[in-house]
């Protein structure tokens, strides 16, 4: 399989505006994700990755609730969300760098575990720090208000998101001081036409693109654990395997020849 391509500057992304509403002391975002949405259908084609129409509805939801968070966030922050649901029994995992503007993911039909709850982890790093691991349970099968609870049990404020249109998503979080009942009390209508009766300020632009980064060195590293201890068992007397990306789901062929190389050069 070829090596993924890497982010091109010049090619087109979701350009994403944040917006701080005035006397409110809340954030406002809000982003048409149907580009967003193109580029994953893509990859699934590209990618001969099957999900069901059940599961990809609730990627797409999670895909713009994990963009509209990350857009609120520093520059220097990467992040990685696994969602669990239990009914669909399912994962649904996203990641991405603010730093160069990438998100990815997958759907995870298969093996997940059976738990008395719905749970959602968030894995955040920032900079050099170390990184940072948050749990927390929800209902429903919404991945938004998956989300909602994250912010709310985790990050300590209150945080909304809105589908304003057929693929058009908003989200309006809170900040210290914020007009709670103004907040509590927003309506669909008042989000998608925010401008029209708020006074907004805008923060900044970001661009987003679907992108992994995903390639043979990187599969290499993966099996190569699991090579020094079996590597007849990994094989199973083939010359050649499959290894799809944990991140994205891409399929990559790794040769053992080329794995006995990696190895033996890491030592």
């Amino acid at each position: 399989m070829p090596e993924s391509t890497p982010i091109n500057p010049e090619n087109s992304g979701l350009e994403v505006t944040t917006w701080f509403v005035r006397s409110r002391n809340a954030l406002f975002t809000k982003a048409d994700f149907g580009q967003l949405y193109v580029d994953y259908y893509l990859h699934l084609s590209d990618q001969a990755i099957k999900v069901s129409p059940e599961h990809v509805a609730l990627f797409k939801r999670a895909l713009a609730g994990y963009v509209l968070h990350a857009v609120s966030r520093p520059w220097n922050e990467l992040t990685a969300w696994t969602i669990n649901f239990q009914e669909p029994l399912v994962n649904l995992f996203l990641t991405g760098d603010n730093a160069d503007g990438s998100v990815t993911g997958r759907v995870f039909d298969e093996n997940v575990k059976e738990m008395p709850s719905n749970l959602f982890f968030a894995d955040v790093i920032r900079g050099k720090q170390p990184k940072r691991r948050s749990s927390v349970e929800f209902t429903g099968s919404d991945p938004l208000a998956a989300v909602e609870s994250y912010y709310r049990k985790s990050e300590q404020r209150p945080a909304r998101f809105f589908q304003t249109g057929e693929e058009e998503f908003a989200l309006v979080a809170a900040h210290p001081d914020y007009d709670e009942a103004w907040f509590e009390a927003l309506t669909t209508e008042q989000v998608a036409n925010m401008s029209g009766h708020e006074e907004l300020g805008e923060l900044e632009k970001r661009v987003y693109r679907w992108h992994c980064g995903c390639n043979q060195q990187r599969m290499l590293e993966v099996l190569a654990p699991v090579f020094r201890q079996d590597a007849d068992g990994l094989f199973e007397g083939e010359e050649k395997i499959e290894i799809r990306c944990p991140r994205c789901a891409a399929r990559h062929a790794i040769t053992r020849e080329a794995l006995e190389a990696f190895v033996a050069n890491a030592k």
